[in-house]
């Protein structure tokens, strides 16, 4: 069994709380590793030895620190098939799907390559008599960023590479579940020319959040995970002054109109809702087909598809369509949910709660669970399953239809399948949802445009990536200017306008 390290200063550094949490194989239940919990003082000496750093890496030119990102996706190419084992073997995830984890955090930091060009200010020339006025965008100082275990590649990218792009130092405190990835990105990111300091990867609990939420040096602070944390870490980091975003919960509805291609609409909800075993936060729960002919015909086709999932560890290799859970505590809670659809009356179409396997019995897995009939009074509906659970809940109409997602305390992702392009506008138009798809059942925005939900699923008033990771992670300073030849003799005891 390996033990892990912090990483601070560009070097691995052991952990001296004597506080460890232990790191599992989902696919066995065995114990691989174990990763040192940070306390207060540890978490200290990394924010120093950041803000130390911080002042030279910001005034380094734009153009320089992009070259820095440019030769870290140098790296994460070499290393794909070593960061997917890594990551699949902590997570359970299927290695084709830890490829997609380290290829979607990949792309932003390609579209943090424009750092000068997104970094620059606004100029106008003769303001005033005499006067230009122009803005600059300037880094915070230290940030840091609080990620869950579902992407461990991925969001730590979309954290860390534009906050250090835009001339931040960045503490990274991942999720102590599956912490070796993030240890291997900042291994990289000092491999590609990142000065020691800019990036350091803390692992912690509850005492290393609090002591990121309550450090004055740290600036801002981004996390995701789930609504009650994301409130928690909200309205702390908040009530001490810092710049917050935070990313909650989901509850996922895909609309599926009579004039759908029932094909389609199945293949997206086979990927969509059991990809990952479940464990996104985009990922599709909940399918509300308009009209009993269409919930009839959805559920005829899609439930010989759930019963023919492909489930085992990531080690079968394309044999698999989605592994194990990530611990047996998250497998629990979904089986728990489950068995309160079936007491709460919905119908089981396929159940998978009593799936083993020859050789991994001790493995967090479960099967593929169908319900139909869902109501949304039903705890499976109100609540965020995040396993391999997809519900149907029958819809009179269009409107009905409209109503779940519109009413629900979440607001993560929707999508409508249709042919009808009039029902589709008006739907885009109207829902109260932060990432819309239409005909696409995962709608995550590219890089290049910004990530996040509304409602309970989102807190802050800027996104993850895109421009608005840029906006997050600096500040705007407006300069006004006057040389002498244009100034007058004499005190101006008028406030200054355009007149």
């Amino acid at each position: 069994m390996s033990e892990l390290t912090h990483y601070i200063g560009g070097k691995h550094v052991n952990g001296t709380s004597g506080r460890f949490a232990d790191v599992y194989n989902p696919a066995t239940g065995e114990v691989q590793a174990r990763t040192p919990l940070a306390s207060k003082a540890e978490l200290d000496a990394a924010v120093a030895n950041a803000a130390a750093a911080q002042p030279a890496w910001a005034a380094l030119n734009p153009q320089k620190r992009a070259r820095v990102l440019m030769k870290f996706v140098d790296l994460l190419h070499r290393d794909m098939d070593k960061l997917a084992e890594a990551l699949s073997r902590e997570h359970g995830k299927t290695i084709p799907d830890a490829k997609g984890d380290v290829i979607r955090g990949l792309e932003v930091a390609e579209f943090c390559f424009g750092a000068p060009h997104l970094l620059k200010g606004e100029f106008t020339e003769g303001a005033g008599p005499g006067i230009d006025m122009y803005s600059l965008r300037q880094p915070l100082g230290v940030v840091a960023g609080i990620t869950p275990f579902n992407f461990p590649a991925m969001i730590p990218m979309w954290k860390f590479c534009p906050a250090i792009a835009a001339g931040n130092a960045f503490i990274l405190k991942p999720s102590e579940r599956d912490p070796s990835v993030p240890l291997m990105l900042a291994e990289l990111m000092s491999e590609a020319g990142l000065p020691d300091g800019i990036l350091n990867v803390v692992n912690g609990d509850k005492e290393s959040v609090d002591a990121i939420l309550d450090h004055p040096e740290i600036m801002a602070v981004g996390f995701v995970g789930s609504t009650p944390i994301a409130e928690y870490i909200y309205s702390r980091g908040c009530a001490n002054g810092k710049r917050v975003q935070c990313f909650g919960g989901a509850k996922n509805h895909m609309i599926i109109m009579p004039d759908a291609d029932m094909d389609q609409a199945v293949d997206a909800l086979i990927g969509a809702g059991y990809g990952a075993a479940g464990e996104r936060c985009m990922a599709i729960s909940v399918a509300v087909p308009v009209g009993e002919e269409t919930a009839d015909r959805l559920v005829e086709k899609l439930a010989p598809r759930v019963e023919a999932l492909k489930i085992g560890p990531y080690t079968a290799g394309d044999d698999v369509d989605f592994g194990p859970l990530v611990t047996a505590q998250a497998r629990e809670r979904v089986l728990g949910l489950v068995n309160s659809g079936v007491e709460q009356g919905a119908d089981l179409v396929v159940d998978g709660r009593q799936f083993s396997m020859q050789g991994y019995e001790n493995g967090y897995f479960i099967g593929g669970c169908l319900f139909d009939r869902v109501t949304r009074d039903m705890d499976i509906y109100k609540q965020e399953i995040f396993g391999p659970v997809l519900s149907v809940v029958r819809a009179d109409d269009y409107e009905d239809a409209l109503r779940l997602p519109m009413e629900h305390e979440y607001g993560n992702g929707t999508a409508i399948f249709t042919r009808d392009g009039d029902a589709a506008r008006d739907f885009v138009s109207r829902i109260n949802i932060g990432m819309v798809g239409v005909n696409v059942p995962i709608p995550v925005p590219l890089a290049y445009h910004t990530f996040g939900g509304w409602k309970k699923s989102g807190f802050g008033d800027l996104n993850q990536h895109g421009p608005d990771a840029f906006r997050f992670y600096t500040r705007t300073k407006t300069v006004t200017s006057r040389w002498p030849s244009g100034i007058k003799d004499g005190a101006e005891f008028v406030i200054p306008t355009m007149r």
